[in-house]
Formats: structure tokens, C-alpha cells, sequence
């Protein structure tokens, strides 16, 4: 795996800057602020999507922001511009979800992701505008889903790992109904300044824990756990190093402005005063395809692929993990070319760790 594949397999979406909430650990820096993209963005964008979605599976995921606070009549106008064989994902905090919301997704074969972090008191960081609790919003949306038999995903953020915590969250979920399951636990980026350091054997124990859960009844689709199990399988079997692309997904990031920041969709909004605002260039002015090819010569890139390659020279996780992510290095390190971080200890060593404790414990006497 050297430097950046030029074309993506994925594109990320901004249609607003807006969110209707105000989380506490939310990255994004002008959520209180309604900066739509215009449709000749979208436009722009689909000129270079519409031939690679010919030419195999490619998805445009729509994150704000909350991409619902655009409204259906403009995130209509943003999506028609895409060909049929584009996949439409949208990542949403679910409080806007109503019946008319699940027949727009239908109308365009939307697939929905919704931000839960599980259980009402295990929801305190996610609050309106107002402050006030947001939980029971959440859940008419998903049920709004449920109504109307559109399958969804679910992510939560997992802000302290403790014992009992993987179990209840997994327990909640399987009521809930998501069809695939993301954990994230919070990282310390953008403008969450929130520590994000913890006891090492506190959370290996956490994924340790969400393993068992998983293995009593594995109706859902976990995420970090099948991803895990799927590197370890590799392992074994002398394919590990197959796992890796050969080259890095660029992740290209387009802005409500047309702005492309590749690898870290979290760097997007921000500036440095040694590499302004990380972006590589805009789509209102050059094509997407043209600014991936020419995106390794953006000067931070250029310093987080020699991370990537001081990860690779020094980490024994790293056929797991390909050297992290770029936001993750810059805002708990300051700088791209460095190795470890919180975020690789949390969610990449502790994960693996955590897994293969699992696989210890429960042994047969035999092995």
C-alpha cells in the first residue's frame, strides 16, 4: 500500500453545514451555520462519479452537518445530477426522520445510517440547539424506518468503555433493529477538545466484551468486530498482507463550497498556518478526477504519507490498520507525520487486542 489510489471508492457529500443539534463531542465547526452547497457542485462532482459508478460499485455517502436540514426538495436537486448506477448513503441523527422522509428514501434507494449512541441515558451528549434531550426524537425516526420496512444502519459513540457497556449497547441494538452496527469511541478531533485517553486494559476488556455479545447472537452486523475477525482469519492462513490496498482510498471529502479534502473527512472546515485549509483543490474549477491525481502533491499529504510509511516501519499492528487516519495524527499530534495515537490505541490495538482476548478465553480444553 503506497500513496493514494486515483480513484475513489466512495465520495462524501456536504449538502449543509447545518445540524439541528449541538452534541457534545461533535467534530464539525460551523454546525450552527446553514451553508448549502449549490446543485452546480453536484453537478461538477457527478461529471467524474457517473463513469466510475459504470465501471463497478460506487457510493456517494451525504454528511453534514445533519444532510436532512437541507430539506427534500434541495438534497433532491443535489442527487439528480448522479446516474442510476450511483449508491446513495445518508448519515443522519434520525430527529428529522418522518413518513415523508422514508418515502423520499425509497424514491431514490437511500440507504440510511442513523447516530444512536444506545439506551436514553446513554444519549446525555446528543441535545438540541436548546439543550434539551434528544433521545425520543431519535427513536420516532428510526421507528418512522421501521414503519415503513427501510433497513438502516446505526453508529454510536462510545465516550467512556466500561464494564457492562458492550453488552447493554448490543443488547439495545438487537432491539432496535439496525441490520449493521459501527462503534466508535470518541476521538478527540475538530472542535472536541474532550480527552480521549483511557485505561488500556479497560478498553481491550470493552471489545473484548462486545465480542461475546456478538458471538450469543449475531444477527447484526458488526462492524470493527467482522473487520477484525477478517484480518485474523488472514493471518492464519498467510494472507494477511493481501488485506491492504495497494494503494490508499483517497476519501475525497467535497465541501458545500466545492472544496475537496481528501483522506479525513474531519480536516474539512479547518485551517493550518503552515497548509492553509487542507484542501486540494476545488470542483467548481477542476475536475474531481483531476484533483485525486494530482492530491499527493497537497504538502500535508505528502507529510502524512511519510507517516504512513513510519507507522509501517515501526508498528506491528499496521497490516490491520494501514497507518490511521490523517485528522486523528493532526489533532492529537499537531502534525501528520507522526505514528501513534489515542484514536490507534483505542480503536485499532485495543480492538485486535480485545478480539483475540476474546478468542484466549474461550478456548476449547483441547486447543
Amino acid at each position: 500500500m503506497r500513496g493514494l489510489a486515483t480513484v475513489p471508492t466512495y465520495v462524501v457529500m456536504q449538502p449543509t453545514t447545518l445540524c439541528n443539534l449541538d452534541c457534545a463531542y461533535c467534530y464539525l465547526p460551523f454546525r450552527a451555520k446553514d451553508r448549502r452547497m449549490p446543485v452546480r457542485v453536484a453537478e461538477a462532482v457527478a461529471a467524474s462519479v457517473n463513469p466510475w459508478a459504470r465501471s463497478g460499485r460506487f457510493s456517494v455517502v451525504w454528511h453534514g452537518g445533519e444532510p436532512l436540514a437541507a430539506g427534500r426538495e434541495h438534497l433532491a436537486a443535489l442527487i439528480a445530477p448522479f446516474g442510476p448506477e450511483v449508491e446513495h448513503h445518508v448519515q443522519t441523527n434520525a430527529t428529522l426522520i418522518d413518513d415523508a422522509w422514508c418515502r423520499f428514501f425509497a424514491e431514490h434507494r437511500i440507504r440510511v445510517s442513523v447516530s444512536v449512541d444506545g439506551p436514553r441515558e446513554r444519549n446525555e451528549d446528543r441535545v438540541t440547539r436548546a439543550g434539551r434531550p434528544a433521545y425520543d426524537r431519535i427513536v420516532r425516526g428510526v421507528e418512522a424506518l421501521r414503519r415503513h420496512g427501510l433497513p438502516f444502519s446505526a453508529l454510536a459513540v462510545v465516550g467512556r468503555p466500561e464494564p457492562g457497556l458492550a453488552r447493554e449497547l448490543y443488547d439495545y441494538f438487537l432491539d432496535l433493529g439496525p441490520d449493521v452496527l459501527g462503534i466508535n469511541i470518541e476521538e478527540a478531533e475538530g472542535v472536541n477538545t474532550r480527552s480521549n485517553r483511557h485505561d488500556a486494559a479497560a478498553v481491550t476488556a470493552f471489545w473484548a466484551e462486545l465480542v461475546a455479545a456478538w458471538r450469543r447472537d449475531p444477527r447484526i452486523h458488526l462492524r470493527e468486530v467482522e473487520w477484525s475477525l477478517r484480518y485474523v482469519a488472514a493471518v492464519l492462513d498467510g494472507s494477511g498482507d493481501d488485506l491492504l490496498p495497494r494503494r490508499l482510498d483517497p476519501i475525497p471529502t467535497v465541501g458545500h463550497d466545492g472544496s475537496v479534502t481528501v483522506l479525513s473527512p474531519e480536516l474539512a472546515g479547518f485551517t493550518d498556518p503552515r497548509y492553509g485549509d487542507f484542501s486540494s483543490g476545488n470542483v467548481l474549477v477542476t475536475p474531481l478526477g483531476e484533483i485525486l491525481a494530482d492530491a499527493e502533491r497537497t504538502p500535508w499529504v505528502g507529510e502524512f504519507l511519510a507517516g504512513v510509511e513510519s507507522c509501517r516501519a515501526s508498528c506491528p499492528y499496521f497490516g490491520f490498520c494501514g497507518g490511521g487516519h490523517a485528522a486523528n495524527r493532526y489533532f492529537e499530534l499537531g502534525r501528520f507525520d507522526g505514528t501513534e495515537t489515542e484514536h490507534c490505541r483505542n480503536s485499532k490495538i485495543r480492538l485486535l487486542e480485545g478480539v483475540l482476548e476474546h478468542a484466549r478465553d474461550h478456548r476449547s480444553p483441547a486447543a
